[in-house]
């Protein structure tokens, strides 16, 4: 191979994305690096330690269609078990000598003159690159609610995302803010260790039940000796057309999907709460699937112990030993997480991203973080996102998104690597055009049909693919070349 054609990648995140991205270009023998921030791989299964972690996908259907996985100990996996897989399938597939831990990088700046990525990491060195990864993914800069008082309190207070391991929690009164997936699960989880729990829910959210059983291992061990068993799973109908139905509703808030998800919702809420006034507190004011749907079998039960108290109130101030309630209501705590979420809408920020022509991430994702077709960003030639902003959003595996978007990436990188071009990057025309489609078939979705929620951007409109989960299939297929600007062409 000449030096022309020779390239090298960098990969920003070795996550789930990330390891992706690497595992397929190590198979097609293309060099490349992994940068990544932390001490070990796994992204956010590596920064949620919480207790009750669990993916709302069924395990066989998270996992990469190259790497299954029989050692499943449940139908949902735990964090920690898909840490393992994670950590199992970069030994498997030789990843782990490619990742540079501990190296954040701080600046990626694209070179005119010789067409490639400079990129700065934390500890000072610059590194060239002729093509850049982002696999930094979404969810991993933590959320702290403005609370007055929150540094006041005296007990352990922190992040969900930030969990003090050796905490002890047996016999403590905990608080919990916030009821998205962290705080729901654990609020389940703790209120069979937890002397009092009150979680604290400024708007309750609506319920998806589903099921949760054990593998025993003479199933594992089938698994193991029939992988059949395991694409059974993975490729279930039922599984599916659950999933084309949430798509089908969140596109058109009227279809009898969404009319269906609603009625599912709203039974298993009056079917399980039996207390008319708790029933009430946990029932929201807006439409469901609005915010992300939390998928769970069990928070309906333990919500209703005689140790939990559902707070709905507004929260006065936090003070040294608890919370007070602006109906003058004090929670004495002695533990306080805070389940709040993410800063959604940062990606691989803070990173100083500079493309050609000087001009930065920053200005470009003014007012909404975009790229086109959630891939590529016009302006920065030879960047390619993984579950980047405007992506699908629901409760499927995003596993299988990053592996379509990847068929998607393959494509122009092999036009790079084949010499038949120096740079690939969307004509500014095509994303404009994209991006106009996108928000006005987005401010259509169920997503704006009036909730706050991490899928909106500053400007309340959804950050997510607005059509159906075969359009994205269907255009992840095949790059459509007449809307980039390839350069360098042999």
């Amino acid at each position: 191979m000449n030096d022309k054609c020779h390239k090298r990648t960098a990969i920003i995140g070795a996550g789930m994305a990330g390891l992706l991205a690497a595992i397929n270009l190590k198979k097609a023998k293309r060099e490349f690096m992994v940068f990544e921030k932390a001490d070990s791989l796994g992204g956010t299964w590596r920064d949620n330690r919480y207790p009750g972690l669990t993916c709302d996908v069924p395990a066989h259907a998270y996992t990469y269609s190259f790497a299954p996985y029989a050692e499943w100990n449940a139908y949902h996996a735990t964090g920690p078990e898909i840490k393992r897989y994670f950590e199992k399938v970069a030994s498997d597939y030789g990843i782990t000598p490619f990742i540079h831990f501990n190296t954040e990088i701080t600046a990626c700046h694209f070179q005119e003159a010789s067409a490639n990525w400079e990129l700065t990491d934390a500890h000072g060195e610059n590194h060239i690159f002729d093509i850049v990864i982002v696999a930094s993914g979404v969810l991993h800069h933590p959320s702290t609610p403005d609370i007055t008082g929150l540094d006041d309190f005296q007990g352990s207070c922190f992040h969900s995302a930030q969990w003090e391991d050796d905490l002890v929690l047996e016999n403590k009164n905990i608080g919990i803010i916030g009821c998205g997936s962290s705080g729901i699960q654990i609020a389940t989880a703790l209120t069979s260790v937890a002397n009092q729990l009150v979680h604290f829910q400024r708007s309750p959210q609506w319920i998806m039940p589903v099921e949760q059983f054990n593998y025993t291992e003479e199933e594992k061990q089938d698994f193991r000796d029939n992988q059949q068993l395991i694409d059974d799973i993975r490729y279930d109908k039922q599984y599916w057309d659950n999933i084309y139905r949430f798509n089908k509703g969140i596109i058109n808030p009227d279809s009898p999907e969404m009319q269906m998800i609603e009625d599912i919702c709203r039974d298993y809420l009056e079917a399980s709460i039996q207390d008319p006034a708790l029933r009430e507190k946990l029932r929201p004011d807006y439409r469901a699937a609005c915010k992300r749907l939390i998928y769970n079998w069990q928070y309906y039960d333990c919500v209703q112990n005689q140790n939990v108290f559902v707070e709905t109130g507004s929260i006065d101030r936090v003070m040294a030993s608890g919370v007070q309630m602006q109906d003058g209501t004090f929670h004495t705590l002695d533990i306080l997480v805070l389940a709040t979420g993410f800063h959604a809408d940062r990606f691989i920020k803070p990173t100083s991203v500079i493309g050609r022509n000087g001009l930065s991430l920053d200005t470009f994702w003014s007012p909404r973080p975009t790229a086109h077709y959630a891939v590529t960003l016009p302006g920065f030639p030879n960047m390619f996102m993984l579950n980047g902003p405007t992506g699908p959003v629901g409760n499927f595996s995003l596993i299988d998104i990053a592996e379509r978007q990847w068929e998607y990436i393959d494509q122009l990188l092999s036009i790079i690597h084949s010499g038949d071009a120096e740079t690939v990057e969307p004509k500014i025309s095509a994303f404009e055009d994209y991006e106009k489609r996108r928000i006005e078939a987005a401010q259509k979705t169920i997503f704006s049909s009036g909730c706050s929620s991490w899928y909106l951007d500053n400007t309340g409109i959804p950050m997510t693919w607005p059509w159906s989960y075969q359009d994205f299939a269907d255009a992840m297929q095949q790059p459509i070349l007449s809307e980039y600007d390839i350069r360098g062409a042999s």
